[in-house]
């Protein structure tokens, strides 16, 4: 007889869960232990928002400096003022257009909100996630709680800096041993829809006359929050509060990744006598003939942004797991609509140093 808290599959993750397995997962997550559940954006690894003791087990977890805040999902309808010292009328705003959705604001904290899961800050992140199980876990979860109130603090679910994950076979690569022994359980909802983390917004600022400044693009466009807004959102400032997923380097590979442009990857191919690389392509789907000695894995990649961005992090791991010299990115366009996948793979070439980016 299996006595573990819910219904789990090979590896110890729960497949398709039903309301039981998310009733058992809401209670681990009241028990203060953690849960990877998928949002519409990544695999996030969650724990009690308000348990500072459970938000410090997600940053050993994942090695993650505790000065990297991480961002509270709530359920749709969540009181935003138990969380908020401050919600603006902008931030109301863009709520009714975009939650749930892939959109996280930044605001003042209530203060009686432990401020572990700022990394320290006296801002907090709160975004309403879309995807079907994080809602009904977070629901559940919420349900358990006195008055109703039930965050879930939950970054990517995978060590920090590495790809994020977009599959729950993904989280299980990140953390076999904690998921074997119990100490994260996984809900596998399947396939994340938009493939990248969310967008960004800082409104922390507005009630002292402070603009929306945009800290991570992401799934929502700028375009897209200007027209709510009625107004331009501004890049970050020295003064802008840290964020998830805003380090120079980051969702990087083990591999050497490089970001080129495709006539730079073609002269590097044809120069290169040996070695073998990776060459992903949203130009030129038929690998070219090339003249080197190189063993050349020739990556089609979609030509929509969108597109791209679904399968973007889960091609990164199959990348990684072919063991070659390199990963050579072709560039994306400089196009409003490419903004979060450039910024995506900016962050994992940054992790590269000493390659230069062309």
């Amino acid at each position: 007889m299996d006595t573990r808290p819910f219904p789990l599959s090979a590896g110890g993750v729960a497949s398709h869960p039903d309301a039981a397995a998310i009733e058992a997962a809401a209670t681990q997550l009241q028990a203060g232990r953690l849960v990877a559940f998928p949002t519409e954006t990544v695999y996030g690894l969650g724990a009690d928002a308000e348990n500072p003791q459970a938000v410090a087990a997600i940053y050993a977890a994942k090695g993650r400096p505790s000065n990297h805040p991480v961002i509270a999902h709530l359920a749709p309808g969540a009181d935003l003022d138990y969380w908020a010292a401050y919600v603006p009328s902008q931030a109301r705003s863009l709520i009714a257009a975009f939650w749930p959705g892939p959109l996280t604001l930044i605001l003042k904290r209530a203060t009686h909100i432990d401020p572990a899961i700022s990394g320290g800050q006296d801002s907090i992140g709160l975004r309403c996630p879309a995807h079907p199980v994080a809602q009904a876990l977070i629901a559940a979860f919420a349900a358990q709680r006195t008055g109703g109130q039930g965050g879930v603090a939950a970054p990517s679910a995978n060590r920090f800096g590495h790809v994020s994950p977009t599959l729950a076979r993904h989280v299980l690569e990140e953390f076999a041993p904690e998921v074997a022994s119990g100490q994260i359980q996984v809900l596998d909802g399947g396939p994340t829809e938009v493939g990248i983390e969310s967008t960004i917004l800082d409104l922390s600022r507005v009630h002292l006359g402070g603009r929306p400044v945009l800290l991570r693009p992401g799934g929502i466009s700028a375009g897209q929050l200007e027209q709510v807004l009625g107004e331009a959102v501004l890049p970050p400032d020295a003064d802008a509060p840290r964020a998830s997923g805003t380090l120079k380097a980051h969702y990087a590979p083990g591999t050497p990744f490089r970001l080129l442009t495709l006539d730079a990857i073609l002269h590097l191919l044809a120069n290169q006598a040996d070695g073998c690389c990776v060459v992903a392509s949203y130009s030129c789907p038929v690998a070219p003939v090339l003249a080197s000695g190189s063993s050349v894995h020739w990556q089609a990649m979609p030509a929509d942004a969108e597109a791209y961005a679904h399968v973007l992090y889960a091609r990164m791991r199959e990348w990684d797991a072919l063991g070659m010299d390199a990963i050579l990115l072709e560039a994306p366009p400089e196009e409003a609509r490419w903004a979060g996948v450039r910024d995506r793979v900016q962050r994992a070439a940054a992790a590269f140093p000493s390659d230069r980016q062309e």
